[in-house]
């Protein structure tokens, strides 16, 4: 993590880091004006902290009330050396706890990551450099010892000239990637988690067999993203970059709106319309870019190679990032191993959606043939050992398909995890399954997965497949445990170099009548490629074009932004938009408006039912207020200030709203149950004279969204580049 400094007056000092800012300072006794604690308290604090959060983590997971816990800690001096200390860590738990929850407690407490870091001794380094923002040398791994060479099947070049590589190319755009954490909770299963240290939001995370193949995961994740938009897939890229030359690429086209909003010439090809559009309603306004929101240039639409004939279709960007999430893209050392990643990925997870909509049987991988594979083995072990069933299964439905899948049982809590992989070599299909199911999870991470279900419904609603792509923690049927299995086993076998890889799964899809489409970016300098197979690879459902479109967005952004702005007519204008409009009153304003703020701040926690109220407050529309505060504290889950806030706002209105009562005679009474200063801000939100309170203004210029406007100067670095590109 990249923690900046800022020296302030005196010796004050102010740490920023992701979305926090820290202040730091010194006792009057040494000069400083005691205004805030030290950096040394700060690290004491981090200690004990560190060690009441997996007290909690380990009390959650098994239902045990914290409330009569009791934490502290001393550090205790060496009176011949002050560096020398003793962290003395007392736990006071009631006598209603176990004695065997009492030692997994303390167990639990020495897991402390603070603790284990202190313990380990970490290595400082230090250094000057010519410019701080400028210094983009990737905080990764150490570099190898001169001439290792490590491959692995499926990559063209050693683990570690393709980290090498790859590191180049992140330094190149001016990206510092740092490593934000690893996982490595049994053997032959890594991950990590990987961010820009400037604009945290973009992040990725790897995994593999070993800690060198788990962050060429993790690389190849990042750059792919980075080469196909994904970081910035549904966000405003603000007015400079929507109104420039090209807005996601140099060989863009636009096409404009028709005045009857029908769908422009040239855009798709026949095949995809029918897919598409199959009753005719997608209209040309529902294609417009949601980053730009630029209505005037119309619809923006990217170059795809049909590969059934080599002839360029032009999808909207706007149908991508709707349908397909990051479904379809992938880095490699060479095109083909591009390829097969990225056809791999998509044969996982189609398979996967039937699988888990058919309640399919999968046969179970014979003990003789996952022998062959003894470090997976091994693994799996491991997790049975720490109290999980595994159950290894061929999911390749008889042979058709190069699919895995590796499904974990949790008894503590009744949950499954289905994690499938794909690759034409089955070990490497089996590997990826099980890293996958392990990736970025601790044991206590497993005690979140959902409970397996007979309700068809629950299995086949659209959403649950969402839940499985993102992350896979979505429902399966108990039939997907039945002795009886729908498909024999089969070990297959679809290996051979990636580029006859790739031609046998390009011939797979070919065999199943569906049209390919294709597109390469090489302007990074390493090979990226996005494949499209319309009405297979989709994540989201066709009819979101119409009916959940991200574009929505544009309809609101702009007021939203501009909302300290605008006149109570203005106002009026948009709470009926908004009332007509049946979004669901749960949905977060930066999902509606694609703008990032704050998770800390009012703005970042606030919903279109309360933007509703708020605006009903500005508006002195009392009755409609209460009505959405009642709906705000029976359902909300916002900070303890906030709903305090509205506890108050409730209890002020239903005073104001009634014949017979008076605020005076209340008012004393309620600054003692809420606080003077939430009253103040209460009175003056229902009588008018404070609107908005909690939200502090901005604009289209995205003024003081400090997060959003490092997610656009994250994406002005590739756009940079990409001009420069085009220019040479």
């Amino acid at each position: 993590m990249e923690i900046k400094v800022n020296f302030l007056d005196n010796l004050r000092l102010e740490a920023k880091f992701d979305d926090f800012t820290v202040i730091t300072d010194q006792p009057i006794r040494y000069k400083g004006d005691g205004s805030a604690p030290s950096p040394f308290d700060y690290f004491l604090a981090s200690s004990a902290l560190c060690a009441a959060y997996f007290v909690k983590v380990y009390c959650v997971a098994r239902d045990i009330p914290t409330e009569n816990i009791r934490l502290s800690q001393n550090n205790i001096v060496d009176p011949e050396n002050r560096y020398n200390q003793i962290f003395k860590i007392q736990v006071e738990l009631p006598e209603s706890i176990s004695e065997r929850d009492r030692e997994g407690i303390l167990r639990s407490i020495d897991r402390c990551t603070v603790k284990k870091v202190v313990q380990t001794g970490p290595d400082f380094q230090i250094e000057t450099v010519e410019n701080l923002d400028q210094d983009a040398q990737a905080l990764l791994l150490a570099k190898p010892p001169e001439g290792t060479a490590t491959y692995i099947p499926g990559k063209d070049l050693p683990l570690e000239q393709t980290i090498a590589n790859m590191t180049a190319i992140l330094a190149d755009l001016g990206m510092k990637i740092e490593i934000a954490s690893w996982r490595n909770i049994v053997p032959h299963v890594w991950s990590l988690h990987i961010r820009d240290a400037a604009s945290p939001m973009c992040f990725t995370n790897g995994k593999g067999a070993t800690k060198e193949s788990a962050l060429c995961s993790a690389l190849g994740e990042f750059i792919e993203r980075l080469s196909c938009n994904f970081f910035y897939n549904d966000q405003f890229f603000g007015e400079e970059i929507s109104t420039s030359d090209f807005v996601h690429y140099p060989t863009e086209q636009w096409f404009q709106l028709s005045p009857d909003d029908a769908l422009p010439d040239g855009l798709l090809d026949t095949y995809c319309r029918e897919i598409y559009d199959p009753e005719g309603e997608l209209r040309g306004s529902h294609l417009i870019d949601t980053n730009s929101g630029n209505r005037k240039r119309g619809i923006c639409a990217l170059p795809y190679v049909r590969q059934s004939d080599g002839e360029t279709v032009y999808f909207p960007s706007n149908l991508i990032e709707n349908l397909f999430l990051s479904n379809g893209m992938s880095a490699g050392n060479t095109l083909a191993e591009a390829q097969v990643q990225c056809l791999s990925e998509i044969f996982e997870r189609a398979v996967k959606k039937r699988i888990i909509e058919e309640e399919i049987t999968l046969p179970d991988v014979p003990a003789d043939v996952l022998a062959k594979y003894p470090d997976l083995v091994e693994a799996i072990a491991a997790l049975e050992a720490q109290g999980f069933p595994v159950y290894v299964k061929d999911a390749s439905l008889g042979g058709q398909f190069p699919v895995a899948c590796v499904t974990l049982m949790n008894p503590r809590t009744g949950g499954v995890f289905a994690s499938f992989g794909a690759h034409p070599s089955l070990q490497v299909a089996l590997e990826r399954s099980l890293t996958e199911l392990l990736q970025g999870r601790s044991f206590e991470g497993l005690n979140d997965i959902p409970l397996p279900t007979f309700n068809s419904m629950a299995v086949t609603e659209p959403n649950n497949f969402v839940e499985h792509f993102i992350d896979s923690t979505g429902v399966i049927s108990w039939r997907f445990f039945s002795a009886k299995a729908d498909y024999p086993f089969h070990e297959w076998d679809f290996s051979g170099t990636n580029q006859a890889e790739a031609d046998t799964l390009f011939a797979i899809l070919a065999d199943m009548g569906k049209e390919v489409y294709m597109t390469v970016h090489e302007d990074l300098g390493a090979p990226v490629c996005r494949i499209l197979v319309p009405g297979y690879s989709e994540v989201y459902p066709v009819e979101d074009l119409i009916w959940d479109n991200t574009n929505v967005a544009l309809d609101y952004r702009e007021d939203i932004l501009n909302l300290h702005r605008l006149s109570d007519d203005a106002l009026a204008d948009l709470l009926n938009r908004l009332e007509e409009s049946q979004l669901d009153n749960y949905t977060d304003i930066i999902t509606l408006i694609g703008v990032e703020f704050d998770e800390n701040t009012v703005w970042g926690q606030l919903t279109i039912l309360e933007l509703k109220l708020l605006i009903c407050l500005a508006l002195q529309e009392h009755e409609a207020a209460y009505e959405f505060v009642e709906s705000f504290l029976q359902y909300n889950d916002n900070t303890v200030e906030r709903v305090l806030f509205y506890r108050a706002v409730h209890a002020v209105l239903e005073v104001v709203l009634s014949d017979d009562l008076s605020l005076e005679d209340y008012l004393a009474s309620f600054q003692r149950m809420y606080g003077t200063s939430v009253m103040d801000a209460v009175v003056g939100s229902v009588n008018g004279d404070i609107r908005f309170h909690g939200l502090t203004p901005t604009n289209m210029q995205l003024e003081g969204l400090d997060k959003h406007l490092r997610l656009i100067e994250s994406y002005k670095k590739l756009h940079a580049a990409r001009a420069a590109k085009a220019a040479r």
